[in-house]
């Protein structure tokens, strides 16, 4: 049989597929980020906001970020020889991810250089690297909110603040006075009890002058691999709180038992855990029965962070959605020059925009609480409308940026399904949704001055539009009413206070096209549910240009 020459075929030629996001500075690529830095407090820290926003950029970053969560960390209970040692095993990607944040101070630059904007450039920091990889941000944020607490006690912040602000990574358990650099977790969440801590049953027994045995059973323990912890126990005089290190002055361990690793939706870099306490011993802070009151600096600090992490990764899907737009083709044009995709990417990038603001402007009340009541005051309330809200947002925001990439965005390789899985978990942490409501009522009611501090806030921008003038005058007719009798509404409540207050930022601080589309949108009633669905009078392709720029 004779044979037919038929030409060679190339079958597998990849075309119309976006490069790669790599090679790139994350803070450089973030207009309003940049902006917010200089406006509230921290121009001084963009040289390290740009340095650290290029290894974030970069392609060994990025795998850094894969690879922790490729490979979890592994629970050790006990040695070769049989002695129980309760150590986690970390992929060495873990490590440089945990190094990089230590170096960069997000545990602890506030504390070590309390300068003007250092909680605003600390929040920015944050906000970049946690778009790498969200995972090892538990540690460093703990660790960050556990400064002030044991600031409650002049002679332990003395003895271990230098240690847990050190800009040296230092994994390993040793005793906390031989350590060049120091972690620090929290355990207070008990099977039973969930958010309701007071309901907790581990015991606290005096053991000699402030120093406790404790004996319980911990549901969640954030960061068991932590050099110290911060627990609720009850002691004679109530519910309080102690500082727990794992290895003891002598080098002993501590009789702190890890059960078992949870094994959860996302977050799989990080481990989290069920301890057992057994005896273990622990320094009280603060009096007995006061332990929610003083453990509630740590958990705003917590709070702001989640605020923080959610922001990144609605900022991180956007980029990926805003890029795959920019390249990819469908039906003769460039996705992101097809006016409903653009749409969707200036709604996207609307909702990005107005978290990163709202994180900023909370950071810097942070800065400035001390000094100012005011700010204090605004801190109080603005962080819990702003986990709340900011936190509920993060889910829908990155399952749309997926939905821009298609098929390609439900694929591991695309970092969107990370992303995704890690999207719910800060509406959980610190408190749910409910308890962030409940909080912020509480809040109004037992702090007049709380409520004055969010009506000025919303009053700078008086005047600049109307939507929002008449969203301010709604919301301070209602706030007037007895909080007690807004439980049931207290969802509707909050995220009103949080949209009228993000809008505030943008109308002061944002071009217009920004300003103008979030009030029509989410104060006008001019927008629909969905994402995608600003008014026909939105300069769409303005946002998107200013949120990524091509």
């Amino acid at each position: 049989m004779d044979t037919i020459d038929r030409p060679i075929r190339a079958t597998h030629d990849v075309t119309n597929q976006p490069p790669l996001l790599v090679a790139y500075d994350v803070a450089a690529r973030d207009a309003a980020l940049l902006e917010g830095v200089r406006r509230d407090g921290a121009a001084w820290s963009q040289d390290a906001l740009h340095e650290l926003g290029t290894l974030a950029g970069s392609e060994q970053a990025i795998e850094w970020g894969f690879e922790a969560n490729r490979f979890p960390p592994e629970l050790r209970t006990h040695d070769r020889f049989g002695n129980r040692i309760d150590e986690i095993a970390f992929h060495p990607s873990w490590h440089r991810l945990m190094e990089t944040a230590v170096s960069q101070g997000l545990h602890g630059a506030p504390w070590r250089d309390p300068r003007e904007g250092a909680h605003v450039a600390r929040a920015a920091r944050f906000y970049v690297w946690s778009q790498v990889e969200s995972g090892h941000g538990c540690p460093i944020s703990m660790t960050y909110a556990a400064v002030p607490v044991l600031r409650g006690r002049a002679d332990l912040a003395a003895l271990f603040e230098p240690v847990l602000t050190s800009t040296t990574y230092e994994p390993g358990l040793r005793p906390l006075r031989e350590k060049r650099g120091a972690l620090c977790g929290m355990a207070m969440t008990e099977k039973h009890g969930g958010s309701d801590v007071r309901a907790n049953t581990t015991r606290a027994e005096p053991f000699d002058g402030d120093t406790y045995a404790l004996t319980g059973h911990k549901w969640f323990c954030s960061a068991p691999m932590s050099d110290a912890f911060l627990v609720l126990a009850q002691a004679a005089g109530g519910l309080s709180c102690f500082f727990l290190p794992r290895i003891l002055p002598d080098g002993t361990r501590n009789a702190f038992r890890i059960q078992r690793l949870k094994d959860k939706l996302g977050n799989r870099s990080n481990a989290s855990s069920e301890i057992e306490l057994d005896n273990a011993l622990a320094l009280r802070i603060g009096d007995e029965g006061r332990g929610v009151a003083t453990i509630i600096e740590m958990v705003n600090h917590t709070r702001l962070d989640c605020v923080a992490g959610s922001a990144a990764l609605m900022r991180q899907a956007l980029a990926q959605a805003a890029h795959h737009a920019r390249h990819r083709r469908a039906f003769g044009a460039l996705l992101v020059d097809q006016p409903l995709m653009r749409n969707v990417l200036a709604d996207l990038a609307l909702e990005s925009e107005a978290a990163t603001a709202l994180l900023l402007r909370l950071a810097r009340a942070v800065d400035r609480a001390a000094g100012d009541p005011r700010e204090a005051a605004f801190a109080r309330v603005g962080i819990a409308l702003g986990k709340y809200w900011v936190c509920k947002r993060a889910p829908a925001q990155v399952a749309e940026a997926l939905e821009c990439l298609g098929g390609n965005g439900y694929v591991e390789e695309s970092i969107l399904p990370r992303l995704y899985r890690e999207a719910p978990l800060n509406s959980i942490w610190e408190g749910s949704g409910n308890v962030n409501a409940l909080d912020l009522l509480r809040a109004l009611a037992k702090a007049p001055a709380s409520r004055n501090a969010y009506l000025d806030e919303l009053d700078c921008a008086r005047g600049a539009d109307l939507r929002l003038d008449r969203a301010a005058a709604a919301l301070r007719e209602e706030l007037a009413a007895d909080p007690a009798t807004l439980q049931a509404g207290a969802r509707r409540i909050v995220e009103r206070m949080a949209l009228a207050l993000q809008a505030s930022l943008l109308v002061r601080h944002a071009p217009g096209a920004v300003a103008d589309a979030f009030c029509a949108a989410r104060l006008g009633g001019e927008g629909g549910i969905a994402f995608g669905t600003l008014p026909a009078g939105a300069d769409a392709r303005a946002i998107v240009d200013r949120a990524w720029p091509g």
